[in-house]
């Protein structure tokens, strides 16, 4: 008689294992909000991403002159450099 019985409760396992968890995890969840509280947004966090990359670009441009640029007919290195340096032709 105990091996069915056993037996049933093995088939059945995750039909009540999941509903435990489940009232488990949402007990705890609400539990840690209570005690935590609502969460102060920090000040650094109300601009996107993709602002703040924004900002850090133009402050580290500010003090540059965009006008002084090196010319391509100027630069040693301006061809990707070859594995091996097998592809390139000798520089005279």
């Amino acid at each position: 008689m105990w091996s069915v019985v056993w037996a049933a409760v093995r088939s059945k396992a995750p039909y009540v294992t999941f509903p435990v968890a489940f009232v488990v995890g949402l007990v705890g969840y609400h539990l840690e909000w209570f005690l935590r509280g609502d969460p102060q947004p920090a000040p650094e966090q109300d601009k996107s991403i993709a602002e703040q990359r924004e900002d850090r670009k133009l402050q580290e441009i500010a003090g540059k002159d965009l006008t002084k640029v090196v010319s391509l007919k100027d630069k040693l290195e301006f061809a990707p450099r070859a594995v091996l340096n097998r592809n390139r032709p000798e520089k005279s």
